[in-house]
């Protein structure tokens, strides 16, 4: 099932922890055998998923990891029905994603001070980061044979493996060529000497680092919205739209399968619409 659907593998370890999850709760309420499972088992759990803390999305990929599960053991032939097939999960974008605006992602930006020791590997991270909009393993995974500068693109391996290339922008191309140019740390393993954005002892940022490098910066700047690589995608992909850009571009950019996955940025515009129509609106 796993290389059938070509899964990330942050995406194959977040459907292996919902299952346990899952199958834990099964076991606590005496319900191991997964023949008698019904739609009332998995709406339990998603109920016990809620009072846990997690929001729609979260939720959401907890019965698609269940879904999964239960249709592959019915083609095996190890579960005699399929009853969760049509469950329908929470709705996603009630709680609409945290989102920069344009002078919040540039006091991000200037939070990274020439004086630190990586400020520009971390200024050219930010840049690529909100430049591209992609995902913090995306740009952790970045390779130089992926970076073309002169032609102000770049070649990104996204979830399953897929390839895509996207523009990146006069600012973002300056922030790499200042960091690759002077301040690239020495790699510590031939292998390093791939990547484009190194630790100070010469290793490839993990995912996780670049995640603490936009939270660092993000208190430095005194963001106070809740503040991820994510954000910065989602914002990426809002100021795109707010400016006219066809959804279909931003769907490809972002490197989304499905279409409604990029609708949530219409709703996101629409929301700030909204707002600046009841602050600046006589009748608002």
């Amino acid at each position: 099932m796993i290389t059938e659907r070509g899964l990330a593998r942050n995406t194959i370890a977040a459907y292996r922890r919902d299952l346990e999850r899952f199958l834990e709760h099964l076991s606590g309420r005496k319900r191991r055998d997964l023949n008698r499972l019904t739609t009332d088992d998995v709406i339990h759990f998603m109920g016990a998923e809620q009072a846990r803390g997690l929001g729609p999305a979260s939720i959401a990929r907890a019965l698609v990891s269940i879904k999964m599960l239960v249709k592959f053991l019915h083609m095996d032939g190890r579960v005699e029905r399929n009853l969760i097939g049509l469950m329908e999960g929470p709705r996603l974008w009630k709680a609409l994603p945290d989102v920069l605006h344009e002078h919040e992602v540039e006091g991000l930006i200037d939070a990274v001070d020439e004086g630190d020791p990586f400020a520009r590997r971390d200024r050219a991270l930010l840049e690529t980061l909100y430049a591209t909009g992609v995902r913090a393993s995306e740009a952790a995974a970045l390779k130089l044979a992926d970076l073309h500068l002169d032609l102000e693109y770049v070649r990104v391996i996204g979830k399953g493996d897929k390839e895509r290339i996207v523009p990146i922008g006069r600012e973002a191309v300056a922030a790499l060529k200042a960091y690759l140019g002077t301040d690239r740390p020495r790699p510590a393993t031939a292998a390093a000497g791939e990547a484009v954005f190194l630790s100070r002892t010469g290793r490839p940022l993990d995912r996780s680092a670049v995640w603490r490098i936009v939270r660092k910066y993000g208190r430095r700047a005194g963001i106070t919205k809740h503040l991820t690589p994510h954000t910065l995608r989602h914002s990426f992909a809002t100021h795109l739209v707010s400016r006219g850009a066809d959804l279909r571009v931003v769907q490809e950019l972002l490197g989304h399968v499905n279409i409604a996955t990029t609708q949530r940025y219409l709703h996101v515009d629409a929301s700030r619409l909204k707002a600046v129509h009841r602050q600046f609106h006589p009748r608002g």
